[in-house]
């Protein structure tokens, strides 16, 4: 029945016209809210956390990865002393920091070397962190040339340019502008890609990653672009913000977070990054990819006028925390865990906790279930613009392992924070998350301070996309999910898979075998299949090339390690080998990983779908799974 039915009565077309209207504005109210998942996650942190895995140990293992800082920044003995009013000097001897500052595989990502000599080392780790978000994620770079996907990332310091810009006149060139300015920190990585979606780069100071989280989530709504890269870093250089922010009293002395601390006395600064690959929730679930954490809703508020403009404002926080609860569409009891912004500070402690007390204060204080807080600054230091991102990737890991990792640096509470009638507490050891009637649900918050506010509101992966094999985690939690789902995936006993691997030069190849193996030694229930599958239609496939047929993910190894080991086999082929002939009596598989080190473009999608057709209906559907990124060639490139 429609409304240019001829039959109908005027009444009833009315009716049919206002059951239309109601279903379109309907589907636009959905739209509005509809949940981004989370599916890929590229990190640099300190303490060697370069992956998320490595990332999830630290936090498991209570690291402080806080250290002196670096001779390639400055020098110690010059810049510090213990007397804060002391002229060009600063408090702290100490930070978070991150190698390979000037250390940059120019040729990967196309760039000449004049070129990535005056290329901010922010720019260069947002292109690695990139690269690495998709990998994880298992999309291959290559595929998404002239595809809508956007890039939003959030970045503030400005040392490399003023280290670009002290050196003689005569020494400047075309390049510095396009290596340095915040704006092409964004759009570099979608020329890299090919990428045609929204590209912002944004400075709203320590909200600067959380405020691009909730753009991108806007973008995916609003259907500007159907994917996006969502990311924020930070790179200490120069000694002169370290000066000024302790001449303004704001740092550590030790560069330690102490944060909910009676000892608090202000932030240990810190560098670093991260990346994560943003997807419709529904456009996720239906194209089979992993999802780690679903965003219901965000919101981005400034301070206003108010008592000073660095002054944290209790009650802008907990007005942004309550319009990112309305966006999400949940009531104040389903969030069960906050990671805060948690700098440490005297004054900025007291009003973050309050606010937040105002905000889920329903909980009565002696509650079996408070709200748990974290502060991921008390291990890595606070990333400034990229914090917020540290603060996300942490909640993500702790949502996937159902585990809370401890608080570092808490020894007597801050008096000034009423823990006494406050349904809060700050655990200072690991906690299983609680199980409660709805998903667990959580909060991350940042505040800049030039006033901007922004909170994220996420819940674990829906139980339908979680049931994947591996999340890429190394903990006895996961590595049970593992095993119990492994079982129920487990490839045919006859069926036999095809793992390509590829790289720019020899030695990558050469680094991304010996990854693999380390990662299969660890990650022993993983499925063959599913492995194979996401080496072939997650990676871009370069020059330099190696096949390996194998029948399960045992074998796979013990050839992996046969390859390092310069032993030859007798399903393995190398590009750099002798060229083996296309032998018409092979089998098909065979037939494939010899046409693919010989250079030729395959279709690995349509494989993989003709292959589940006829032979593995009853292995469930492909997934893609957590395997080793590529292995950057790096080298030197610095103004001097």
């Amino acid at each position: 029945m429609t409304q240019s039915d001829p039959n109908l009565s005027p009444t009833k077309r009315a009716l049919l016209a206002l059951t239309d209207l109601q279903a379109k504005l309907d589907a636009i109210e959905q739209a509005q809210h509809e949940p981004i998942a989370l599916i890929g996650i590229g990190c640099r942190f300190p303490g060697g956390a370069e992956t998320p895995e490595a990332f999830w140990s630290l936090l498991q293992q209570k690291t402080d990865a806080i250290t002196e800082v670096p001779g390639d920044r400055w020098s110690i003995q010059r810049y510090h002393h213990p007397d804060p009013d002391h002229p060009g000097t600063m408090v702290s001897r100490c930070g978070g920091f991150v190698p390979h500052l000037y250390d940059f595989d120019a040729p990967f990502f196309r760039l000449s070397p004049r070129e990535a000599m005056t290329l901010d080392p922010q720019q260069r780790l947002m292109l690695e962190l990139g690269w690495e978000a998709l990998e994880h994620a298992g999309i291959s770079p290559d595929s998404l040339t002239g595809q809508p996907v956007g890039t939003f990332i959030g970045l503030s310091s400005i040392d490399y340019w003023q280290r670009v810009l002290a050196q003689h006149s005569d020494a400047l060139d075309a390049y510095p502008t396009t290596g340095n300015t915040h704006s092409v920190a964004a759009g570099r990585l979608s020329f890299l890609l090919g990428i045609t979606g929204p590209s912002l780069a944004i400075d709203a100071a320590c909200a600067s990653a959380l405020a691009v989280v909730h753009l991108a989530c806007q973008s995916l709504r609003q259907r500007e672009c159907d994917m996006a890269l969502v990311g924020a870093v930070n790179r200490i250089l120069t000694p002169e913000a370290s000066i000024i922010f302790s001449k303004s009293r704001m740092l550590s002395a030790d560069g330690r977070c102490r944060t909910f601390d009676a000892s608090a006395n202000g932030f240990g600064r810190a560098e670093g990054g991260g990346m994560v690959v943003l997807k419709r929730l529904r456009d996720a679930e239906s194209a089979g990819d992993r999802i780690h954490a679903v965003i219901l809703g965000s919101a981005v508020s400034h301070n206003g006028r108010t008592s000073g403009l660095t002054v944290p404002n209790g009650i802008a926080q907990q007005a942004v925390i309550r319009q990112a609860l309305k966006a999400s569409r949940i009531k104040p009891s389903e969030v069960t865990y906050v990671e805060t912004h948690g700098t440490g500070t005297a004054l900025g402690d007291p009003i973050e906790v309050g606010a937040l007390g105002a905000v889920f204060g329903d909980r009565p204080a002696d509650s079996n279930s408070p709200l748990i807080l974290g502060a991921v600054k008390t291990n890595i230091g606070h990333l400034e613009a990229a914090a917020g991102m540290a603060g996300l990737i942490k909640t993500v890991l702790a949502l996937q392992t159902d585990h809370i990792p401890a608080n570092l640096h808490l020894n007597t509470p801050n008096p000034h924070i009423d823990w006494a009638n406050l349904p809060v507490v700050a655990p200072t050891d690991a906690l299983s998350w609680p199980t409660h009637e709805t998903p667990r649900t959580a909060g991350v918050s940042a505040f800049g301070f030039n006033g901007t506010n922004a909170h994220i509101i996420l819940r674990e992966s829906p139980s339908s996309s979680s049931s994947t094999v591996d999340h890429g985690l190394d903990s006895d939690t996961q590595r049970s999910k593992n095993d119990a789902t492994s079982l129920s995936s487990e490839q045919p006993a006859s069926a036999i898979y095809l793992l390509p691997l590829s790289a720019r030069t020899s030695t990558a190849l050469n680094q991304l075998v010996a990854r693999y193996a380390r990662h299969l030694s660890t990650h022993a229930t993983l499925n063959l299949r599913d492995i194979c599958y996401t080496a072939s239609v997650g990676r871009s496939h370069f020059s330099h090339r190696l096949a390996i047929l194998a029948t399960s993910t045992q074998q796979l190894r013990q050839i992996l390690v046969d390859v390092l080991a310069g032993r030859s086999h007798k399903t393995c082929w190398r590009s750099d080998g002798p060229s083996p002939d296309l032998d018409t009596n092979a089998s098909t598989m065979e037939q494939v990983a010899r046409r693919y080190v010989q250079g030729e473009a395959i279709d690995w999608q349509t494989m993989y779908q003709a292959n589940c057709e006829t032979n593995d209906s009853k292995t469930g559907k492909l997934s893609r799974v957590v395997l080793p990124t590529y292995p950057f060639q790096r080298q030197y490139y610095g103004i001097d």
